[in-house]
């Protein structure tokens, strides 16, 4: 029963496969044509030398053996033309479903909801787009014409042989049948352990994946003997299942062959002595075993192919896995585009659960006006960053409604909500690229001058022209030759450039300098500027200036309203002040009392101006 369902889900698969060669079919049928024709010139071959050895040698006529020579040569010739079809376009088949496989494949991969990436590995993921669809394309173009002229043959062979001697041939096929279901019996065993094989590759590349990107805190603890054998244990897990796979194959090829010869051997015992008594003819008697030892290549190719299709159909449930993921977050058929947004937002009894968690948010309600700013305060794991994934439909709420403008995010096409929002967030992503191309990656078609506009705007116009290429620089992967700081000014004016009329922002800038912070801050006000902003908020300032404060814990509003309301009221708001914010005031206080002390020596008879950075040396050695 079991390999009845596999066969019903493998069948599925090459069908699926052989649907990608639909939009081909003139290459297809031109290849299949050559396929045809060549195994048809295959078979006429032993008949040619039948009446070579009859006519020839036994009647005793040049001309005969002349005759077949020549016919040889030309077979040889026409079937040369028709492998070369076969060849040229099986080739071209099987890299052009690769080209549409993988642009499948990537396409699926870029629409895939959230929820798979909170639990998918990027390593097996590339294993997927790479190791997978080699393996898949080698068989749907070639491999599978291989095993189209591989099975012409065998039943053109079978059926010249009945035709020839049904009685002989009736001895030679008991071992081709029992070599027939062998095969079939190997094509079964070996396409799960194929399956096992590449999930492992997936592991390993992702085992490989996670040490390279994070090979800086690899390095920083002295990790790098327990990464390698962490490493060692996945590739060889790898090889053991590979091994077992080698084993079986060794094991199975010296069988085929053995049964092949058998029916060499069968034929010589029976029709032998047939020959002797002139029952069948010398070259009939050859002729069949020419036939039989035509089909020891295709024999052992076919288990080749087996072995193939069997690599190629696990490998291909793997690739159909990623393009069959349903995406949670679909539009409606009815979907309008959001054109000229405000940026009011509102959430009307919105609830939320991850895959597999507890609910994240319950119940919540709140209005903001268009250009309004709202900060977003909460122990972690409270629900702040769940509110700004509802916005731009990352996620889709489990109940209630999120509406900007009055309309249902639902409601409106997903390219349009999402041409309204942009995101900066702590750890902004760069891509390895220039960093023009950076900045311009939501409106590539920006001039230089917005390009430089937004810089400047963004406070970053200075540090990119340090660089020898300004802002032609190649920023490295995910930006490693940018600092922190200088990464997220990039990333800010990313999103001033692509002037969006909703901010989803967190203001972290802890791990950043006094310096590099002030001009964040700088950056973040031009930007927030006329927007209507969230604030994941981490920073007093942020805090007081904000609009409205919402006050997250267990995934509820527990407190809502301005700085000093919240402050006076004493409830969480005041515990996280009392714990994490006083002392961002009062270090204010100090520095503010600190420039008014200074404010006389910076104008003094010296002349020499007090500078900023000795000014925040002077607030820090003051607290």
């Amino acid at each position: 029963m079991e390999a009845m369902q596999q066969s019903k889900v493998d069948g599925k698969v090459f069908r699926r496969l052989v649907g990608f060669l639909r939009p081909y079919w003139k290459q297809a049928a031109l290849a299949y044509v050559s396929v045809l024709f060549a195994s048809l010139l295959n078979l006429y071959i032993p008949q040619v030398l039948k009446d070579a050895i009859d006519l020839g040698v036994e009647g005793q006529r040049a001309g005969a053996l002349f005759s077949a020579a020549a016919w040889i040569l030309g077979i040889a010739l026409v079937r040369g033309v028709a492998m070369f079809f076969q060849r040229y376009y099986g080739e071209w088949l099987t890299h052009r479903v690769a080209y549409d496989l993988r642009n499948r494949f990537f396409n699926a991969a870029q629409r895939l909801p959230f929820s798979f990436h909170d639990h998918a590995q990027t390593g097996d993921l590339m294993s997927r787009a790479t190791s997978d669809i080699t393996e898949t394309e080698r068989f749907v173009g070639q491999g599978l014409m291989d095993l189209t002229a591989t099975l012409l043959l065998l039943a053109g062979v079978l059926v010249a042989m009945v035709l020839e001697s049904f009685s002989l041939a009736l001895f030679a096929l008991i071992p081709l049948l029992l070599l027939f279901v062998l095969t079939l019996r190997f094509g079964m065993v070996i396409r799960p352990r194929f399956k096992r094989v590449q999930e492992q590759m997936g592991q390993l590349s992702s085992t490989m994946q996670e040490s390279v990107t994070g090979i800086q805190v690899v390095k920083a603890f002295a990790r790098e003997e327990d990464e390698l054998r962490k490493f060692d244990a996945a590739n060889e897990d790898w090889f053991t299942k590979r091994f077992g796979i080698i084993k079986i194959w060794a094991n199975n090829w010296p069988t085929f062959t053995f049964i092949l010869m058998s029916s060499v051997f069968l034929l010589l015992l029976v029709g032998g002595p047939r020959a002797i008594e002139g029952t069948i003819t010398i070259g009939s008697l050859f002729a069949l075993l020419a036939y039989v030892m035509m089909l020891n290549g295709p024999v052992q190719r076919l288990g080749f192919l087996v072995n193939m299709a069997a690599t190629s159909s696990a490998s291909a449930a793997r690739v159909f896995e990623i393009i069959d993921t349903p995406r949670e977050v679909e539009e409606s058929d009815n979907a309008v585009e959001l054109a000229d947004a405000q940026g009011a937002v509102a959430f009307s009894n919105v609830s939320f659960g991850y895959e597999g968690g507890p609910r994240a948010l319950d119940d919540i309600n709140f209005e903001v006006e268009a250009g309004q700013t709202v900060a977003l305060i909460g122990p972690t794991g409270s629900g702040k960053s769940t509110i700004t994934n509802l916005i731009p439909r990352f996620y889709d709420p489990a109940g209630g409604v999120v509406r900007i403008d009055g309309h249902d995010v639902r409601s409106v096409t997903l390219k349009s909500l999402r041409r309204h929002i942009g995101i900066v967030l702590q750890d902004p992503f760069l891509f390895a690229t220039t960093i023009t191309e950076n900045i311009a990656y939501g409106r590539p078609q920006a001039t230089p001058d917005d390009v430089v506009a937004a810089a400047k705007a963004a406070r970053a116009h200075d540090f990119i022209m340090e660089f020898p290429a300004g802002y032609e620089t190649i920023v490295g992967e995910r930006g490693v030759t940018l600092s922190g700081g200088q990464k997220q000014r990039v990333a800010i004016a990313r999103a001033l450039l692509y002037a969006p009329r909703i901010l989803i922002l967190d203001d972290s800038t802890s791990s950043v300098d006094t310096e590099t912070e002030h001009l964040i801050q700088e950056a973040l006000a031009s930007l927030m500027q006329g927007r209507t902003t969230f604030v994941i908020a981490q920073r007093l300032l942020t805090l007081k200036n904000a609009d409205q404060i919402l006050v997250l814990d267990g995934g509820r509003i527990v407190e809502r309203g301005r700085h000093d309301e919240l402050l006076a009221h004493g409830g969480l708001y005041r515990q996280i002040y009392d714990l994490q914010l006083r002392d961002q005031e009062e270090f204010a206080a100090l520095d503010a009392q600190l420039l008014k002390q200074a404010e006389p020596l910076a104008s003094g008879a010296s002349g020499y101006p007090v500078s900023e950075m000795a000014l925040a040396g002077a607030a820090e050695n003051g607290r």
